[in-house]
């Protein structure tokens, strides 16, 4: 298999109906499940992938990228929409009604979603497995409650994680009656299947993360910020105009794909601007500095699935 065009082509030879092995061999439960506003489940079908075809690594060279053939480009307008009344979310990747072949994900990123919840409403209780599941709050407080028996709120400044290994069921919520939560959902192939499930948050403090980069995410339980069942790290970053910073990616065979989210940045010669994302691979280095005053989300994650 090259891997610089990996693409992995579901065929007939598959002895299993194509949407369940999706379902339950690749993607894991956690991609069908049924979304609801509180109170009463509305069935939406906001975790509801399509059929697929093909399913292909998602680092294939920008044509209309500026710079090197090992980066891809999307600006913040090209992403996926929907928008449920309750829940107004972009997708990164493709993600619910939102299918983009040249989208599916970013080694093993697999999910990038921009979410803006209605006051007193939210995502009913619903199920996930075999994935890392990663929230990072933007504006507002969400409450989660899960199977495990954790319930607990997260606001901006925490950074909540959850294996779902062999199996979780949970609900998120805005709490508040007069305010929305904003929050990125990230989803993670996990490098180890059927692990006990858990749950884990912490609260970072912004003033480590001021003109330098924050490692919020790593494979390392005793390491700064939270952990995961994979060969990845996270890194949150606020810069004043003009400010910079290189980043040395972390593991061999990663790439990194950084998401503005204030102001201007520019990331090795390619201008970026609110929302905007660039992904980047077979380099050692990045090169990081704001135009304007601006925050940024790095995401340090293995190219390949395996």
């Amino acid at each position: 298999m090259n891997e610089g065009t990996c693409t992995f082509v579901l065929t007939k030879d598959i002895e299993m109906d194509r949407k369940s092995f999706l379902k339950k061999g690749l993607f894991g439960t956690g991609m069908f499940a049924a979304s609801a506003a509180l109170g009463h489940v509305v069935q939406n079908n906001i975790d509801e992938l399509k059929e697929l075809d093909i399913i292909g690594f998602n680092h294939l060279p920008n044509e209309n990228s500026t710079i090197m053939a090992n980066t891809i480009l999307h600006k913040a307008g090209s992403r996926g929409h929907a928008n449920h009344g309750w829940l107004d979310s972009k997708h990164t990747f493709s993600f619910a009604n939102y299918y983009n072949p040249d989208r599916m994900h970013f080694g093993v990123l697999r999910v990038l979603n921009d979410d803006t919840v209605a006051p007193g409403m939210g995502f009913g209780t619903h199920p996930h497995d075999n994935m890392e599941i990663i929230s990072i709050p933007l504006e507002g407080d969400l409450e989660h409650k899960d199977s495990m028996g954790n319930v607990a709120v997260i606001k901006h400044g925490d950074i909540q994680v959850m294996s779902a290994g062999t199996g979780i069921q949970h609900s998120e919520y805005n709490k508040n009656k007069d305010q929305t939560v904003k929050f990125l959902q990230i989803w993670v192939f996990p490098n180890k299947k059927n692990v006990t499930p858990r749950y884990d948050q912490i609260t970072l403090d912004a003033k480590d993360r001021h003109n330098k980069l924050q490692q919020i995410l790593s494979p390392d339980p005793n390491d700064a910020g939270v952990w995961i069942h994979q060969d990845a790290w996270f890194h949150l970053g606020k810069f004043d105009a003009d400010k910079g910073t290189d980043y040395t990616i972390r593991r061999k065979g990663n790439g990194v794909y950084a998401f503005v989210l204030k102001g201007k940045m520019n990331i090795n010669g390619q201008e970026l601007e609110a929302r905007d994302g660039v992904g980047v691979w077979d380099t050692d280095k990045l090169d990081i500095k704001a135009t304007t005053d601006a925050e940024i989300l790095l995401m340090d994650v293995p190219m390949t699935i395996g």
